[in-house]
């Protein structure tokens, strides 16, 4: 990165600050027996860099009502092994002020950036006023970084007007330009969620691509660090998280295609041991890369990561992770109808654990409109046309027990407006989930938006080969398109407005944004209107 912003006033040392805020604001997120047990005097307070170390940018994410975490990562040579770093841990001041100018500060503090952890920094700051915007900015030596912009959710029991975001998923670097994030910066978003595929584990590609990246396929904690590091160097995905807080949850790629709790796509290749520690590293990394609080951090080859956050009572984000707890695949071809092993059910996606979660937050929530995050498409999409039914094996009819009973769920207990954000699969659909899928005519319960890629795939299409015939099986898609881009959502009391927002192509720079379809749900009506 060549960019270095101009000089600013110094940021307060730990002398200036209280007990009580330095114990808040210093939210390394490292264990805190290895923090406790630190000498100060080993923490670098003046360090000096070969480079600028905040070449990946920040980031902000999980907002509450009165917080949000910041996050950064001191790197000044982003593709090396430690990040150009000495071992030793970085003092790490950070402000977050009123205006655009830093002129109004209102929280401050010194975090410690580790060796352990990539010298990255998670600061969790609290004390701030509800639904309204912030600007932050971290220094370390004599270098500052750029600055940030993130928000506070409204109270709890505020009941807002309006809530505007966007999803995304599915970015592999070297398949083409992020030229959609580009547009998404101009946005006048309050969220933006990821729903997984943030960075891939394979080797360059074979065949001339748009990028290139000449490492082979990552397996180690260097490996997975630096792939990080290529992906969070483009300066639209940086700018895409400097501009309002970002809620994460992965899918596959950021540990290996297809896995399957400890189950890797191909056992015969790996050991269980082995592919854990790479899971182990994988999660490590992603920890190491997110905005996420100290509840996610990882311990070996696990990390909670479904969790709820809410937008006063208007709207209530359910994020599940679909990877780390389900059942495996399938054997067999990838597309294949219902059969015994299918319906088995004891074969999961989410896991026990999760899956109790999730039916209780559901049949407890009091807001307006109940969003579920994650990965997988869940609506039962026979991708056969005739009486041959075919469904994808790494999506939800995989778990078709599972499947059934997330939707019987969200009926019986009157679920109030659910809308499931779906990932993964480089394609736009708008589908309505019905209460039988053996039945056709059965009513809506909920609704799904399944957005496209970002990149992956290269360039797409808008009107695929065969979507008539699909949708004539499938009576349930609304709508179904091959480009690349990203989902805005408009969400109101009274409606939820979804805008798919297209680009013709990734394998050169300055597409243009086309917005290729729109629905409009009703509260209190599960059905997709064509807008």
């Amino acid at each position: 990165m060549s960019f270095r912003p101009p000089p600013l006033f110094p940021l307060p040392t730990e002398r200036t600050l209280t007990r009580r805020s330095f114990l808040v604001g210093s939210a390394s997120f490292a264990a805190a027996a290895a923090l406790s047990t630190r000498a100060r005097g080993a923490v670098a307070s003046a360090p000096t860099f070969s480079a600028y170390p905040f070449a990946l940018g920040v980031a902000s994410g999980d907002p509450t009502p009165d917080g949000v975490v910041l996050w950064t990562r001191l790197v000044p040579q982003p593709l090396e092994p430690g990040g150009g770093m000495t071992p030793e841990p970085v003092d790490v001041a950070w402000q977050v002020a009123e205006d655009e100018a830093m002129t109004r500060i209102v929280r401050r503090g010194t975090a410690v950036a580790n060796a352990a952890w990539a010298h990255a920094v998670h600061v969790e700051v609290e004390g701030l006023a509800p639904d309204r915007w912030y600007w932050y900015r971290f220094k370390a030596g004599s270098e500052t970084s750029p600055k940030g912009r993130t928000r506070t959710m409204p109270p709890a029991a505020a009941s807002p007007e309006r809530l505007r975001f966007a999803f995304a998923s599915c970015q592999k670097f070297e398949t083409g330009f992020y030229t959609a994030y580009e547009h998404l910066t101009r946005e006048d978003l309050d969220l933006v969620v990821h729903l997984g595929d943030y960075i891939y584990e394979k080797g360059p590609a074979a065949a001339d691509t748009p990028r290139r990246h000449n490492a082979p396929e990552i397996f180690s904690l260097d490996d997975y660090r630096a792939r990080y590091a290529l992906y969070k160097s483009d300066p639209a995905l940086q700018a895409a998280h400097a501009m309002a807080p970002w809620i994460v949850t992965w899918d596959d790629h950021e540990v290996a295609n297809d896995y399957a709790a400890a189950i890797p796509e191909r056992p015969d290749r790996i050991t269980t041991e082995k592919f854990l520690q790479r899971r182990a590293a994988g999660y490590q990394a992603y920890f190491e890369h997110m905005p996420l609080r100290r509840t996610a951090l990882p311990s070996g080859p696990d990390m909670l990561l479904y969790r709820r956050l809410a937008f006063g009572r208007l709207a209530s984000f359910n994020v599940l992770d679909t990877r780390q707890y389900r059942s495996d695949q399938p054997p067999g071809e990838s597309r294949q109808p219902l059969n015994p092993f299918i319906l088995d059910p004891k074969r999961t996606i989410m896991g026990v654990k999760q899956r109790d979660w999730l039916f209780d937050s559901l049949a407890s929530s009091r807001a307006g409109w109940n969003v579920v995050a994650q990965q997988v498409m869940v609506a039962r999409v026979d991708s056969e046309p005739g009486e041959k039914a075919g469904y994808y094996m790494d999506k939800w009819p995989a778990y078709e027990t599972e499947r059934q009973s997330l939707l019987q769920h969200i009926h019986d207990r009157k679920v109030k407006n659910a809308v499931v954000l779906t990932g993964d699969i480089h394609n736009n659909w708008a589908n309505e989930l019905l209460s039988d899928f053996d039945r056709l005519e059965s009513r809506s319960v909920a609704t799904e938006f399944v957005g496209t890629s970002i990149t992956s795939g290269g360039d797409g299409v808008d009107q695929p080969k065969g979507v008539d015939v699909l949708q004539a099986e499938n009576p349930f898609v609304k709508w179904h398109n091959r480009e690349r881009g990203y989902v805005t959502c408009e969400v109101t009391p009274k409606t939820w407005k979804t805008d798919f927002k297209t680009i013709p192509y990734v394998t050169r720079r300055g597409a243009p944004l086309t917005t290729r379809a729109t629905f409009v749900v009703e509260s209190g009506r599960p059905l997709l209107q064509r807008a």
